[in-house]
């Protein structure tokens, strides 16, 4: 199984489609990354259950 999968999202700040990897490996995780098209940063919360199944959900700082 390949650990590390593209995902693509929504920016809660300005609406547009961004690309992300996300790291299969690790089966819970939250990090911050900056938006590709405002540069704003962005939370993105992964979890991945036992079959890769990826739950991903993504907010702006203030949410």
């Amino acid at each position: 199984m390949n650990e590390v999968t593209e995902q693509t999202v929504q920016c809660p700040y300005c609406g547009q489609n961004i690309d992300l990897l996300v790291d299969l490996s690790v089966p819970q995780q939250t990090y911050i990354e900056d938006c590709q098209v405002c540069c704003r940063p962005i939370i993105i919360n992964v979890a991945v259950d036992l079959y890769g199944s990826i739950d991903l959900n993504v907010t702006n700082e203030n949410e």
